[in-house]
């Protein structure tokens, strides 16, 4: 992948790998503290915008640019962020190492193991992307790093915190159980239909362990956090435009689609309220702590809660913004893939949400 990495035969003696330069020993805290700063006021750096162009909250137009404004620098560091991480970790892990680590001996284990991992994990779905491309370079199967994908969005702490907060304990444990279950069987489902080959070509190099290489005790500490850099130039430089994309098509989205519009088809009594809802989901935008107060709202309304929950999974598991991120990294029979097993993971769900409740 980079230059820091590819001379990884040279032994470089135990002093000269126990010093870091300083550059780095000022720069890196630096960098991190300036990280923080900015992503603890992104609520404000957006009112700002929408003040500098005299708009509010309380218009349509005013809400999108909001949303806009915001989403897009906490997405982007957390983009940098991640996946910098993520290349200085690779530099102590062989992919042959990470795979056997996270994919079990087992299976379903390491499908479990990510799934379990997306808990604990508050991203949504665009910025759990990062962290997919970051698994596949480290060599995890296919499967395995789809079941974190799913995960992460859908069933993180925020959204656990909320629903039982909202609607109680056994709401919240049923969403829990369901939510897992269908990360960890559509990660089995596409693992097992062996689909690497629709990878887009340069994440299929990464896959297969070419761009990281793996690394002993060989590399200094300056080389490990050179690499990690280097790794977010590649992969923030290739996927950024869609990134820009799907956050404007979600702030549209969010900012325009009406409330009122989605609660009058989401009634308990028509079968197809479900599907509908999940349709109605997918061109949505927004994380576990956007969506859940809409839930809310729309079940005050007289939504079902079985095709409410539905619609929730499909904004922050099946976004099209999601999607159009995606397709930087997958060709379109795996995005496809993807979607029709966890949409039918979904409508499972929000079918048997509104038979038991």
């Amino acid at each position: 992948m980079s230059s820091q990495a590819t001379d990884t035969s040279i032994e470089t003696p135990p002093q000269a790998r126990g010093r870091l330069p300083l550059p780095w020993v000022v720069g890196l805290p630096l960098a991190a503290l300036a990280w923080f700063l900015a992503y603890g006021h992104l609520g404000d750096f957006a009112d700002g915008v929408i003040g500098l162009l005299g708009l509010t909250r309380d218009t349509r137009l005013g809400e999108a640019v909001h949303f806009f404004a915001d989403d897009t620098p906490k997405v982007f560091l957390l983009l940098a962020g991640v996946v910098y991480l993520i290349g200085v970790v690779q530099t102590f892990f062989s992919p042959e190492r990470t795979r056997a680590l996270l994919a079990g001996k087992r299976l379903g284990v390491g499908n479990t193991l990510a799934a379990l991992l997306g808990i604990v994990t508050p991203f949504c779905s665009c910025s759990a992307v990062p962290l997919f491309i970051g698994f596949l370079s480290a060599g995890v199967p296919l499967g395995v790093t789809f079941s974190f994908l799913i995960s992460a969005p859908m069933v993180n702490e925020i959204a656990l915190a909320l629903l039982l907060g909202l609607f109680g304990w056994q709401i919240a444990a049923l969403y829990l159980a369901t939510g897992l279950g269908v990360a960890i069987v559509a990660g089995l489902v596409i693992g097992k239909l062996r689909m690497e080959r629709h990878l887009q070509d340069w994440v299929r190099e990464i896959h297969v362990g070419n761009a990281t290489p793996a690394t002993g005790g060989a590399l200094t500490w300056a080389q490990r956090l050179g690499a990690g850099l280097h790794h977010v130039k590649e992969i923030v430089g290739k996927v950024w435009p869609y990134v820009v994309v799907g956050i404007a098509v979600g702030a549209a989205i969010h900012g325009y689609v009406p409330e009122d519009f989605m609660a009058s088809i989401m009634g308990k009594d028509a079968w197809w309220s479900v599907p509908a809802a999940v349709v109605l989901g997918i061109p949505m935008y927004t994380n576990a702590a956007g969506i859940i107060p809409i839930v809310e709202a729309l079940i005050g309304k007289g939504a079902a809660l079985g095709t409410t929950l539905a619609f929730m999974m499909s904004v922050i598991a099946l976004s099209l913004p999601e999607m159009l991120i995606l397709r930087k990294v997958l060709k379109l029979p795996l995005i496809a893939t993807f979607v029709g097993v966890v949409g039918s993971g979904i409508l499972l769900v929000g079918f048997l949400f509104n038979a038991v409740l």
